[in-house]
């Protein structure tokens, strides 16, 4: 019984809230996969990749936090090197649907990503010293906003003659600054402000994957439904 979800620890009601909403949410582009049209069913099929592998950690990091109050630092990680490549891999995937993707572009996006999650969870578990992870992660994500909104991609979704494309383009790099944001506030208030704080830490992060991942994912659901509903 010890283990039990108390009433009066929001983050563990948080762990639990979003590990549910994650399984529903993959149910449901699964779903919603076989309503689109054919050039938008493998986006909103690794959107629900995305949710799904997020559950499966967030069922893990939900037991962690509940029995043992601690930050499930590793799961959530090793959640995001997984689910953070494939929504970079959206862009391309959109793009490439009508036409507008090249290899480049996929490497850049990957690549920045890859450096900006490496180096927060090496700053995270002492590898490095956080600022310098906090550092150069940032970098790594300034070089994505780059590229999502003055480099290649921008430049082909701008050309694109797919309205619904462009918008759900335009809305995911729109939470990739603004969402993602969340991430390096958290890191920043959990590690660098005077101290460890893993409630803050953990909410912030448990609401920014709400955001990152569910939401990222029903926009691009929303223009897929749009095109197909004019096809």
């Amino acid at each position: 019984m010890e283990y039990m979800l108390k009433a009066d620890d929001l983050v563990g009601v948080s762990f639990w809230i979003i590990s549910v909403a994650m399984v529903a949410s993959t149910a449901f582009f699964f779903l919603e996969g076989n309503s689109v049209a054919k050039h938008w069913q493998t986006s909103v099929r690794v959107a629900g990749l995305v949710t799904l592998i997020a559950a499966v950690h967030y069922y893990y990091m939900r037991a962690v936090w509940i029995q043992t109050g601690e930050n499930p630092n590793v799961y959530r990680y090793i959640d995001w090197l997984l689910t953070v490549p494939l929504q970079m891999v959206e862009f391309y995937l959109i793009l490439a649907a009508v036409g507008a993707a090249t290899a480049g572009m996929f490497w850049r996006l990957l690549i920045g990503t890859l450096v900006m999650l490496i180096a927060g969870f090496l700053g995270e578990n002492g590898s490095i010293n956080a600022t310098v992870g906090f550092i150069v992660g940032m970098a790594g994500w300034i070089y994505i906003l780059y590229e999502v909104f003055a480099g290649e991609a921008a430049q082909a979704n701008a050309s694109s003659n797919s309205k619904a494309q462009q918008s759900a383009y335009n809305a995911m790099k729109w939470i990739v600054s603004i969402g993602w944001s969340i991430y390096p506030i958290g890191y920043f208030l959990g590690y660098l402000a005077g101290g460890t704080d893993e409630n803050a830490l953990n909410a912030i992060y448990n609401l920014a994957d709400i955001i990152n991942k569910i939401a990222f994912g029903l926009v691009i659901w929303a223009a897929a439904k749009s095109e197909s509903a004019k096809a």
